[in-house]
């Protein structure tokens, strides 16, 4: 008979893995320490309150040294430091972007698993659903769940986490379909194991590489969307320090105070193309299958 072991044995995916050190990834694993370095100890680096202001030194270019107090990035219209704004903004994004990938994965990879496995009604229904979220537009459920519920770090995450579920679910649903009538499947319910057993012990752990890839790719996405919210009004409020509420109280100073905008803005672009390019790797190491789907 065979014992529950070998069938983990025969699901354990035994794809070579190369052992060669991803140099070229270093600026962006340095960009990627700073973000979660900054989530974490935000108060330890940043050199000032991100809520206290002053007037008298509102507006100061980058580099400027006010009796003895150096602004490395200047100042905003009411004389708060934008370092440690932008700082603590990165908490923000990093928090919100995490929260979103890990609701929405959540969500998804359940549905697809689900779909996969029971085939049937259930998958209709469920990549149906999936279907119906994909057709809305993401700003026009944004501000429908932002009217009901009123905006906030929370809603934030459930409007990011609700709209983003159906890639995962396409992805888990197609990678399940592809082992749910596997040798090792069929050997666990020979051995008596139950559907949730099978899903959990034997499926889940052999879809789960696509998933993290995803999701890796998907962190500089959620980045990306909370600064378009709370730029518009419907993310993080003020005075809470966010990236793109940041850049939304910097679009009337441009001319006059470039550094407002150039610094969120560089923030954000350099951590989302950080997020692709580490995610481009975990795509490499984890399921290089897809990279010949591109």
């Amino acid at each position: 008979m065979v014992e529950e072991r070998e069938v983990m044995d025969i699901a354990n995916d035994s794809r070579p893995r190369s052992s060669r050190i991803p140099w070229h990834l270093t600026p962006y694993g340095i960009v990627l320490a700073a973000l979660v370095i900054a989530t974490i100890v935000p108060g330890w680096i940043a050199p000032d309150n991100p809520l206290q202001g002053n007037l008298l030194v509102r507006l100061i270019p980058p580099g400027s040294d006010i009796n003895g107090h150096l602004y490395w990035l200047g100042t905003d219209t009411l004389g708060r430091d934008e370092l440690s704004r932008l700082i603590w903004g990165a908490r923000v994004s990093f928090v919100v972007a995490m929260s979103s990938v890990l609701v929405s994965g959540s969500i998804g990879t359940l549905f697809g698993i689900v779909s996969g496995f029971f085939g049937g009604p259930i998958a209709i229904i469920l990549m149906r659903l999936a279907d119906i979220v994909l057709s809305i537009p993401f700003l026009l459920l944004a501000i429908l769940i932002v009217t009901v519920i009123g905006p906030g770090l929370g809603s934030t995450i459930l409007v990011l986490g609700t709209t983003r579920w159906p890639i995962y679910t396409r992805v888990a649903y197609g990678a399940t379909l592809q082992v749910r009538e596997a040798e090792y499947i069929q050997a666990a319910r020979s051995l008596g194991a139950s559907n949730l057993r099978i899903m959990w012990r034997y499926i889940f752990p052999n879809v789960l590489a696509p998933l993290i890839v995803m999701a890796t790719l998907e962190i500089g996405t959620m980045i990306m969307y909370e600064a378009a919210l709370s730029f518009l009004g419907l993310g993080i409020q003020p005075p809470a320090p966010s990236w793109g509420n940041m850049l939304s109280e910097a679009q009337n100073y441009i001319t006059q105070a470039w550094w407002l905008m150039t610094f969120p803005g560089l923030a954000v672009f350099l951590v989302v193309l950080s997020f692709n390019r580490v995610g481009d790797y975990v795509q490499q190491r984890l399921d290089p299958r897809l990279l010949d789907d591109k």
